[in-house]
């Protein structure tokens, strides 16, 4: 346990995958914001993407899993809603995953989120910018479903926060 650094723990905990988005890690979506030590007790602070997040248990399931196999005596899982979770702490690998597996990565923001929800999706299919929004609400609270024009595909997009 004396070997155990905090970037051990940030290492290990690039192997748990968002639940809902198998190809991206937590770390990658910005989930997982703090991790420290304590004696020998892990301590991670995760934000999720919004309060009623479903996969809030099998986040802090895995993490504490992931963890114990380092040989910690325990973990502390904490949630923070403040600040609250966005897209904007999305690593541009994560981006690029997304992308590779069909959902179309949030638009870049400022914080103003109504030019965002205008703007067209870019297919991640294809590329095309021709695209419709079908639906405010896809397979979960966070994503929207589309349509793309040029390649007739329909797609997820994650809603900007």
């Amino acid at each position: 346990m004396s070997q155990l650094t905090v970037e051990h723990i940030w290492s290990a905990l690039e192997d748990v995958k968002d639940p809902e988005i198998p190809v991206v890690s937590l770390v990658e979506m910005g989930i997982v914001r703090d991790v420290w030590l304590e004696d020998d007790r892990a301590v991670v602070t995760i934000t999720p993407t919004f309060v009623g997040c479903p996969a809030l248990i099998p986040m802090r399931e895995e993490i504490t899993a992931r963890i114990m196999q380092l040989g910690v005596s325990a973990v502390d899982v904490r949630t923070s809603l403040n600040p609250p979770w966005t897209t904007e702490w999305i690593s541009e690998s994560a981006r690029a995953k997304l992308k590779s597996f069909g959902l179309a990565p949030p638009p870049h923001h400022t914080g103003t989120f109504d030019i965002a929800l205008i703007e067209a999706a870019i297919c991640p299919n294809c590329g095309a910018t021709d695209t419709v929004l079908d639906s405010l609400f896809g397979a979960t609270l966070c994503r929207s479903m589309y349509y793309c024009n040029a390649c007739q595909q329909s797609f997820e997009q994650l809603k900007p926060l």
